[in-house]
């Protein structure tokens, strides 16, 4: 009985078993596909030691891709049962709406592009600020539940972008993009009257699409919050203007990937992507008005407050 097992045991090996020299290039292949998701993880959860020509993610890759190599040749004999259990997981992430084929090529492809293009960053803005001038008026300004401001926003989302293929993750930030994109075509700067402060609803300010700094981020805030992202106003010694939550390290790679080669080709060639990180390490990107595309450069002068509706 001993013997007849370890035949049978031996013959399923044999099956198992590619031949030379296809082992090898089918090592190589799946070392590849399970090397790239990997290092993808790896790159948005590492801390950036912000080596020169990013000699840290290439030495981690290197190590990951000799590491997967050795595992294999250990597993070759069982080859096929790997390959066709990690085909299943992507094939399923792709059906379900999970992890899939289309996702990482698409982490992958904006992770080396932002390698290659890197944000700026600009100061840590702490949540320890003076108090935010005109707080509950701006905030009863901000109706983002007025049919009228909900309207404009998902019209804006149908007008720019629809085209654009995403997945569920990125669809909220492309619809976003569209609003500022929308707002910022429209948008004519008036002053307020002579000695006064005058607080436009964003309901108002639909109808001629004018206004200050201060009606600009209101109408910003409220369109934005309309469509459910994240805004809030930044306010300084003398400019108000709006900031739009993108998430953490991983989703900026993905918002500068689709701002500079996908969205905003023409306005962001040549320039970098300027955003704040609050006291939770969460990335926030410029719309103000003063910025052809969101992420643009913003007014230098000294943050003294900001306003965050969630």
């Amino acid at each position: 009985m001993a013997k007849i097992n370890s035949e049978s045991i031996k013959k399923l090996k044999e099956r198992l078993q590619i031949r030379k020299p296809w082992d090898s290039i089918i090592i190589f292949v799946l070392n590849v596909l399970i090397a790239i998701p990997l290092f993808i993880i790896l790159h948005q959860n590492l801390i950036d030691p912000n080596w020169p020509l990013h000699l840290d993610r290439v030495l981690i890759f290197i190590a990951l891709v000799v590491s997967i190599q050795l595992v294999l040749r250990l597993l070759k004999t069982i080859l096929i049962v790997c390959i066709f259990f990690y085909l299943i997981a992507l094939i399923y992430g792709s059906i379900f709406g999970k992890y899939g084929f289309v996702a990482v090529f698409e982490d992958y492809r904006a992770m080396v592009f932002a390698m290659a293009d890197d944000p700026n960053p600009e100061d840590i803005i702490i949540s320890k600020l003076l108090p935010f001038p005109n707080k509950s008026k701006t905030l009863d300004a901000i109706d983002y539940n007025n049919p009228r401001v909900r309207n404009f926003a998902l019209a804006a989302t149908r007008k720019y972008f629809n085209e654009v293929k995403s997945n569920r993750k990125d669809r909220l930030m492309i619809q976003c993009f569209a609003v500022f994109k929308e707002i910022r075509n429209k948008w004519n700067y008036v002053n307020d009257p002579k000695g006064r402060e005058y607080i436009a609803y964003a309901s108002e300010s639909l109808q001629h699409f004018s206004g200050d700094c201060d009606d600009h981020a209101i109408l910003m805030a409220a369109c934005i919050r309309a469509i459910g992202g994240t805004p809030r106003l930044i306010h300084t010694g003398g400019h108000l203007y709006p900031e739009m939550l993108v998430g953490h390290k991983a989703d900026l790679e993905t918002a500068n990937y689709l701002i500079k080669e996908v969205l905003f080709v023409d306005e962001s060639r040549g320039k970098e992507i300027h955003y704040h990180i609050d006291e939770r390490g969460q990335i926030w990107l410029n719309l103000d008005y003063t910025a052809t595309y969101p992420g643009g450069p913003f007014m230098s002068e000294e943050i003294l407050g900001a306003l965050t509706l969630e």
